[in-house]
């Protein structure tokens, strides 16, 4: 029910209404700002999973006349949002720190914010794991934004936890603040990463390295019939991968021959890479033997 992409997203969506809930409810008694910074979080994560689910469902759009390429992109839009809202949320944790560390303000009931702190990273615990393992299955961007977001929230609400317990045995109350600053600035750090992996989609980065040996090592499984490639350009929308490249036969080899194995490169990068999409010019050779390593009658002669 909740190993896809969109069953990910309600259980992401369920999830943190619950916790924005009790952390609300626990900061207006107990009055602490870490607390308080944990709820503005998780609240955050609710944004996200709204934009989550709603950049997959425009993403699963199939293409058309006017986006012959599809609509991933949208999913990448999302993952960059959402590290802006993190970002957002940060510097508003900061801000309300610094004021509560100038004002002081006594916190009380110190034992209600420990008990949902603990409930918040077990359930932020379980529910990343799930996020993580259903955006690696599925090759989404969003789904790996959000498990980021709710991965943060596991540290920040430790470092809530270990304040608070800090505070109940200490009774000094800037503690709380500070960590509600500590928080911030690891937030800011995941902010920063979740951006910048979608920003690069958006702008047509290449494939990590890992992906494009794949390809390249598609296309060396037929060196005896392949000369040599140029032109390997790769990039990634959502979930999608789009490839094309030109690869030098033969001039001797017959059309249907090289069509033949064209069709053959195709076939295992996409098998390869689900969601693929692939294109690929072919063109003779030069005639230049001397360094060919391909099956050719002319050379052998």
């Amino acid at each position: 029910m909740f190993s896809t992409k969109k069953g990910a997203a309600r259980l992401l969506l369920g999830v943190v209404i619950g916790l924005i809930i009790i952390k609300g409810i626990v900061s207006w008694i107990t009055g602490s700002i870490s607390v308080m910074a944990q709820a503005a979080d998780s609240f955050l994560d609710l944004l996200s999973a709204m934009i989550t689910m709603t950049a997959l469902r425009m993403a699963d759009k199939q293409a058309d006349e006017g986006h012959p390429y599809g609509h991933g992109k949208l999913e990448d839009f999302a993952g960059l949002v959402q590290g802006i809202l993190i970002v957002i949320a940060a510097g508003g944790i900061i801000y309300s720190s610094i004021t509560r560390i100038i004002d002081g303000v006594a916190i009380k009931m110190s034992e209600a914010g420990i008990v949902v702190m603990l409930v918040s990273i077990i359930a932020s615990f379980f529910l990343s794991r799930h996020l993580r393992k259903v955006a690696r299955a599925t090759n989404s961007i969003a789904l790996e934004a959000s498990a980021n977001n709710i991965n943060a929230d596991i540290y920040s609400a430790l470092a809530v936890l270990v304040g608070l317990v800090i505070l109940r045995i200490t009774g000094l109350t800037i503690i709380d603040p500070i960590i509600a600053i500590c928080v911030a600035l690891y937030i800011l750090k995941v902010g920063y990463d979740t951006v910048r992996k979608p920003f690069s989609k958006l702008i047509d980065a290449k494939m990590p390295e890992e992906q494009e040996q794949f390809v390249k090592n598609s296309i060396m499984k037929y060196k005896n019939e392949v000369v040599e490639y140029h032109r390997l350009r790769t990039r990634q929308a959502g979930d999608k991968y789009y490839v094309d490249l030109h690869v030098v036969m033969r001039k001797s080899i017959p059309l249907d021959k090289c069509h033949e194995i064209c069709d053959k490169i195709e076939t295992d990068i996409e098998r390869g890479m689900p969601g693929s999409s692939v294109i690929i010019h072919a063109e003779p050779c030069d005639g230049n033997c001397k360094d060919c390593k391909a099956t050719c009658p002319e050379r052998e002669e």
